[in-house]
């Protein structure tokens, strides 16, 4: 079985939950025993690493050709204890008006008055906060005098403090960002009223984005302790009935109720000897009479769906399990020993890829079935808690890669014809068709598919714990065609014109005011190879308010550079390349991506060193000039990526030490509506893994690359380059292959020529006193040549070079790439420059991303 991760690279890593193991976690005690395979591997996307993995893995042999250790045996069990959940009351009563407004006692909070004052709406199932202002003085008095000597005051922790959505401000500050944006004010002024108006109305009859973003508390299957109410939106139904094993699939036994809102709900009494109505794991669906026929779907709100052997449509679980159900699954294998991997190898996140359950597995997770249900190709939505808990006490971010760009064309366990109309949760006709992927699209303009895809995110926060996203398919979302067949050249009218989708925009920053607003600590990052303006902007000035965006230009680049004689790379073009971006707007850049590691393509590794890496990557034998230039190239890239790339840094796993091959799912035949038939392999795991083993062999090439990666990360961790505000490039020499940066107190030097080593050749550089090599592409450890004398110390010299007030000699062999550190300071000021800088940059936290894939045969 396979699963994908990211990770990603902060410089400092605020977690959204303290601790791994919270009170409110929906989990019940469970021991989860571990017993691993004697073969996996993984694919990931590491930021920064540092890599002393304990935990090895034993190896597949896909080629004869292929050098790897021996076999070891590392089976084992392990044995963690997860926390008793709460489990939450529901009545089997309709929505109930949001009217009765009162009060929060006001003592809870003493200590925050001063802040804010918070209402609870009552429903007659418990409480939903949301935030009013109040009189700032007359709560600091009142708080002044409440508070006695002697008297004990408790400090509210983050966790318990209340959460406040900001409410929308003038959304006129991108003027003042970007005065070019002034030209299109109409449709961003447009834009941004749609989306206050979107707001207000939210306020106004759902009680605000607190509240409209918890649909999973009323829709769906809710538990009571008197029973189970099941509620589902489906207003083409014409009638509807809960069917499933636990009523033998009877259509006429449990029938639900239609309200004038198109939502049909049943409540299930508990049995006579207090036992729930529909047994754990159960299979159920929704029979309903629609306009194109008798149908049986998974209710849209399932949390868990299962593929059973033989079948395939899914079929919807009813899930809620015992107080003990141990299971053997991939999650916790994650869990145990790739997290630690990617803890010593230096990265500080982690992006979780396909947990939104998928029917088809080669769709690398995004032809989203059942948005709700984590996949159960890897274990239970336990499994995927304890992997989460485990992460934070590691210190690691955990993301998730989230999918409301589209979903599945599945009818019989997906969303589509949900309620037998085309237009139910998308856009009806063609224009709710994504031609290219064969799926549906969202229509954001519906109050329901908002609560939907709203309370979606909401629900993987604060059910999971997972502290932020990774938005996937955002170009596709906001532009009517999807960006297909289209070429963006930065002028402002193909942003903002009639091809905008302004609904999907919208939605966007609603659920970036969501996020924020209730998880202030919490990432966002959207996949947009547009450069929409404003894109990283908050939504209160006017913005779409992601955090970062994804600088998917890089990877292609380098795929396109690779493809060209070394003589033919152009250093301007590669610079420009790397630092074209929104001024404040952050970008989490990498040299690789998945799709090009996926069959059909290949990696980075092997468009370099192609199937020489099958012979020639065991030090006990000669190299050859493609493995040398190749390992030499690899490590360049990766680290001119980092250095100049954005504000954070992704790796898709494996690529930390030029995994050679690409990654391929199990999968049959499949027939596309318009009758091509695209080959399967069998249903194959051959290529379904990362060999992780071959970084960790000391006798192989990978491993030289693999340290190189180690240090690289840990270079960022030591000096904090990519949060420096301090960038300037003092050289693209177009004739000597050079480039040349600044980044903080270090200098940057690559050398991509391929025969030509430079004596005494002079930097340029800001600060004087003396430097020192910090990391060296050849160093003998990284697999290189060890030309450069490391105990050398480098002294500057006055005098203007390259636009720099100063500047030392240094030895650049050929492709290599040098990063010098200033060690000692001198006691003067650094001199005033008139010369132009390349834009500034923004930065906070750099971002380092890692994507596993997990095998189990």
């Amino acid at each position: 079985m396979v699963y994908t991760i990211s990770g990603i690279r902060f410089p400092v890593v605020p977690s959204l939950h303290k601790s791994s193991l919270r009170g409110d976690r929906r989990t019940s005690s469970y021991s989860l025993f571990l017993k691993k395979s004697n073969s996996f591997s993984r694919t990931s996307l590491y930021a920064k690493f540092s890599h002393d993995s304990e935990s090895k893995s034993s190896t597949i042999a896909e080629s004869d050709k292929v050098l790897i250790p021996e076999d070891q045996d590392i089976s084992a069990s392990v044995k963690d204890q997860l926390e008793t959940p709460e489990i939450i009351s529901e009545d089997a009563q309709s929505f109930q008006k949001l009217e009765d407004l009162t009060m929060k006692d006001e003592n809870k909070y003493n200590l925050d008055e001063a802040a804010s004052s918070y209402r609870e709406v009552g429903d007659g199932q418990g409480s939903v906060m949301s935030s009013s202002p109040v009189d700032v003085n007359t709560n600091a008095q009142a708080n002044k005098t409440s508070v006695h000597s002697g008297e004990k005051v408790k400090i509210l922790s983050d966790e318990d403090k209340p959460k406040i959505i900001p409410p929308p401000g003038t959304g006129q500050k991108i003027y003042e960002i970007d005065s070019f944006l002034k030209a299109h004010s109409q449709h961003l002024d447009f834009r941004y009223g749609q989306y206050k108006r979107i707001r207000e109305e939210i306020d106004k009859y759902e009680g605000g984005l607190d509240a409209f973003s918890r649909g999973y508390e009323k829709l769906g299957f809710t538990r009571s302790a008197t029973g189970i109410t099941y509620r589902e939106w489906a207003p083409g139904a014409k009638s509807a009935a809960l069917v499933g094993d636990f009523n033998n699939w009877n259509p006429n036994a449990d029938v639900m109720t239609r309200d004038d809102f198109g939502v049909w709900e049943i409540f299930l009494p508990n049995n006579a000897d207090g036992s729930p109505p529909i047994p754990h794991g159960s299979r159920v669906k929704i029979h309903m009479n629609t306009p194109s026929g008798i149908k049986d779907s998974i209710p849209a709100w399932i949390k868990f769906s299962v593929q059973a052997p033989g079948e395939i449509p899914y079929n919807g679980i009813y899930y809620d399990p015992p107080e003990e159900e141990p299971k053997i699954n991939t999650y916790a294998n994650f869990r145990d020993d790739v997290l630690p991997r990617i803890k010593k190898l230096g990265y500080n996140a982690v992006q979780i890829m396909a947990i939104q359950e998928h029917s088809y597995y080669a769709s690398f997770g995004y032809h989203v079935t059942n948005f709700f249900a984590p996949s159960s190709r890897f274990g239970t939505p336990e499994d995927l808690k304890s992997l989460i808990d485990r992460a934070h006490e590691l210190g690691l971010l955990v993301l998730m890669d989230i999918v409301h760009s589209h979903a599945s064309n599945n009818t019989l366990d997906g969303l589509n014809m949900f309620d037998g109309t085309d237009g139910h949760y998308f856009h009806p006709g063609s224009r709710g068709y994504h031609w290219m992927w064969d799926s549906r699209l969202f229509n954001y303009g519906s109050w329901e598919v908002l609560r939907y895809l709203l309370s979606n995110a909401r629900w993987w926060l604060d059910e999971y714990k997972f502290d932020g996203f990774r938005f996937d398919g955002v170009t596709s979302m906001m532009y009517t065609h999807h960006g297909l067949q289209v070429s963006f050249t930065g002028n402002y009218n193909e942003y903002f014109g009639f091809a905008t989708d302004v609904d999907a925009v919208v939605y966007l920053m609603l659920v970036n005011d969501l996020i924020h607003g209730l998880f202030p600590e919490a990432v966002t990052i959207g996949e947009d190879v547009s450069g929409m303006p404003t894109f990283c902007v908050p939504t209160q000035d006017g913005g779409i308010g992601f955090n970062y965006r994804l600088h998917m230009a890089i990877a292609d680049k380098w795929i396109e550079l690779l493809k060209k004689k070394d003589e033919d790379w152009r250093m301007g073009d590669i610079v420009h390349t790397l630092t074209n971006r929104r001024w404040l707007e952050k970008c989490v850049a990498y040299a690789e991506s998945h799709d090009q590691a996926l069959v059909g393509d290949k990696t980075l590794a092997f468009w370099l060193m192609d199937k020489d890496m099958y012979d020639f990557m065991a030090l006990d034998r000669p190299s050859t000039p493609l493995i040398d230039r190749g390992i030499a190239l690899h490590k360049m890239i990766r680290l001119i990526t980092m250095g100049l790339g954005g504000e954070g840094y992704l790796n898709f796993m494996g690529n930390e030490f030029g995994h050679p091959e690409w990654i391929d799912f199990p999968r049959g035949e499949q027939h596309l509506p318009n009758g091509v038939v695209v080959p399967g392999n069998n249903n194959s795991f051959d290529k379904c893994r990362r060999r992780f083993d071959l970084g960790d062999a000391e006798y192989l090439r990978y491993h030289g690359m693999q340290e190189f990666d180690q240090a690289m990360q840990h270079l960022e961790e030591s000096y904090g380059f990519m949060t420096s505000e301090h960038q300037y490039i003092s050289r693209k020499n177009e004739g000597d292959k050079v480039i040349i940066f600044e980044r903080d107190n270090l200098v940057f030097v690559f050398n991509f020529h391929w025969t030509n080593s430079y004596s005494d050749y002079r930097v340029g550089c800001l600060m004087p006193g003396k430097y020192k090599i910090v990391l060296d592409s050849d160093d003998a450890l990284f697999g290189g040549f060890n030309r450069i004398n490391h105990t050398a110390e480098y002294f500057t010299s006055e005098g203007w070079y390259d636009d720099r007030p100063r500047s030392f000699l240094v030895y650049a062999p050929c492709r290599t790439a040098v990063v010098y550190a200033l060690v000692d300071g001198v006691d003067s000021e650094p001199v005033e420059q008139s010369v132009e800088v390349e834009q500034p940059v923004e930065v906070e936290q750099p971002v380092e991303i890692e994507q596993s894939v997990e095998v189990e045969p």
